[in-house]
């Protein structure tokens, strides 16, 4: 008599698992943030740590509620330059990385540059970028600069990881070279474009952080980076760690939308996205 896997011991075991898995990927980052938190304020306690120096938990949670109408406004201005940014990139990521797989040409005459922008660190750029241009258009194409590379250089890869087989049986059947890309390259690029546009979110954030840091040393900024600042220089140490709670907070959603997105798109056809047989 055959007994499957579902009824044996083996089978048994590893469902168990597969339902524990997602509780335990929720409890275990909880309790080592709350063991975190405890630390943090037993430490201020014991040590009687100045809270110019440094806050304890519940000081900078009360900041966060007394000062809430001002992070909040400064937290939707720096959203509002992050998802400008992150658009562009992705737009303009994917869109040259087409081109490139259509002319190698202008793959080799364009990719050097984009390389350039790449490897320069972006907090020596933000200072000359709010010379020539407007602060907020400034701030958005640091944030487009920091996310950029990575949409590309994915999307490039995925395009160019192509199954040779499956591209030969294309061009075997008279597929165009439209049809090519539309029915076997893009699908097969998307896992890389996801890869790549889950990284961007995160860059282009911090992206506009820096430009606004520069925005702010020069006189002007509205953003989070710049309440940071701000409060840096006031020795208002409460507001800063609540500003850096709250960025925090917007980047870990950003990627965790992403990661949504992405595993939704995956979910029903490709490995990474599949639940793992034991």
């Amino acid at each position: 008599m055959t007994v499957s896997a579902s009824s044996s011991p083996a089978g048994s075991e590893a469902s168990e698992r597969d339902r524990r898995a997602p509780v335990a990927r929720v409890l275990l980052p909880v309790a080592v943030l709350g063991a975190g938190v405890l630390a943090w304020h037993f430490v201020v306690r014991i040590y009687a740590i100045p809270p110019y120096v440094l806050p304890g938990p519940m000081l900078v949670a009360a900041t966060l509620v007394q000062d809430w109408p001002i992070l909040w406004q400064s937290l939707l201005t720096t959203l509002l330059t992050t998802a400008e940014g992150f658009a562009a990139a992705a737009v303009g990521g994917i869109v040259l990385a087409l081109l490139f797989n259509q002319s190698k040409w202008l793959e080799h005459a364009l990719l050097p540059y984009a390389i350039i922008l790449q490897v320069t660190p972006v907090i020596a750029i933000a200072p000359l970028l709010l010379i020539y241009l407007p602060q907020q258009t400034a701030v958005v194409v640091c944030a487009w600069i920091v996310a950029f590379f990575p949409v590309l250089s994915n999307t490039t890869l995925g395009l160019n990881s192509v199954d040779r087989n499956l591209e030969g049986m294309f061009r075997l059947y008279g597929a165009s070279r439209l049809q090519a890309l539309r029915y076997l390259k893009l699908p097969a690029a998307l896992p890389y474009i996801l890869g790549g546009l889950r990284i961007a979110g995160g860059l282009s954030l911090i992206g506009a952080v820096v430009a606004e840091i520069a925005a702010g040393s020069a006189g002007a900024g509205s953003g989070l980076a710049y309440r940071i600042a701000e409060s840096g220089y006031r020795l208002n140490i409460p507001r800063m760690f609540a500003a850096l709670l709250l960025l925090s907070v917007a980047g870990i959603v950003i990627y965790m939308g992403l990661a949504a997105v992405s595993h939704l798109m995956l979910r029903r056809w490709h490995e990474s996205a599949l639940r793992k047989e034991n």
